[in-house]
């Protein structure tokens, strides 16, 4: 028994659902540019894994038909909203960006500021 209830344990999933909201964004605007810098497998599996507990459970939430049958509207908009808006849109900017922004660097300069060496 938590908080008084016994049967309402699940209630502790949606807390990672409430923090992605706010944090979710900044976070996987730093996995793109992660990925961006740093080629390889480890920045990519973070990718999927860090946002696959909170957006996996409120998709649960928003398919379940709890009360009433899931609406197509609804479901667009959280797709639209929670996915593109929250999760894949900051990746793509961060990736984005810090491509651009290597690549701008490498044309001014040479490649050595991109990689960090410098000639002597």
């Amino acid at each position: 028994m938590m908080f008084g209830y016994g049967d309402e344990w699940w209630v502790l999933l949606f807390y990672p659902v409430l923090l992605w909201v706010p944090f979710g964004p900044f976070l996987m605007g730093a996995v793109g540019v992660w990925c961006a810098r740093r080629p390889g497998l480890w920045p990519r599996l973070w990718t999927v894994l860090l946002p696959l507990m909170p957006v996996g459970v409120s998709a649960t939430a928003v398919l379940q038909p709890w009360s009433e049958p899931t609406r197509t509207d609804d479901l667009v908009g959280y797709l639209l909203v929670y996915v593109l808006g929250i999760t894949v849109l900051p990746w793509v900017l961060g990736y984005g960006i810090t491509r651009v922004v290597r690549a701008v660097r490498a044309r001014r300069g040479g490649e050595g500021e991109v990689t960090g060496e410098r000639g002597a």
